[in-house]
């Protein structure tokens, strides 16, 4: 997947600038799990002040999930799920590459339900394109089609792509305490 970013900043004088436009640099297009990609746009952590100058903190984010008042963007592509039920699908190869991809997220995700999990976040999510379902604790599901919007508080759920086509989402995690 390829997502242009556009960076702003200032100058040394003050002035409001572009700093960077291109191709965001954390993206990873998944392997064994054909269809899947995710690219990591932008991340603050908690108390850190604005970039001025626009440099890049995606190379230094090690989770995914932010601590409180930590913010990332992230922008995912799910493929349908009859690609997990395909006989060539290794799940094992499928975590360690998830792992790498998606750090924090994978590391939440229930072993014996594929895909359900939580954050200690409030996550803002978009559906950019195709459908996707919200699954929840009890298995209700809700679909979601494009410019539909989430506002996830922290609850356990799962994002299922029961279509034959790839859905695309934008999601900004902000870190948040769990009472």
């Amino acid at each position: 997947m390829q997502v242009r970013r556009v960076v702003t900043g200032h100058t040394p004088a003050g002035k409001a600038v572009v700093v960077s436009d291109g191709p965001a640099p954390r993206t990873h297009d998944f392997t064994h799990i054909p269809g899947m990609a995710t690219t990591m746009l932008w991340g603050t952590e908690p108390g850190e002040p604005i970039r001025q100058d626009g440099t890049d903190p995606t190379a230094q984010i090690r989770s995914q999930v932010p601590e409180p008042g930590g913010t990332r963007i992230v922008i995912v592509s799910f493929p349908p799920d009859s690609v997990y039920a395909d006989p060539g699908f290794d799940p094992a190869a499928a975590d360690e590459e998830g792992r790498v991809a998606s750090p924090g997220i994978v590391d939440r995700f229930e072993p014996d339900n594929p895909g359900m999990h939580w954050t200690p976040t409030v996550d803002y999510l978009i559906v950019l394109d195709g459908e996707i379902w919200l699954e929840l604790d009890d298995g209700a599901r809700t679909r979601l089609h494009q410019g539909d919007t989430v506002v996830q508080n922290g609850t356990r759920h799962a994002w299922r792509n029961l279509g034959d086509r790839p859905a695309t989402v934008a999601v900004f995690h902000v870190g948040a305490k769990r009472v």
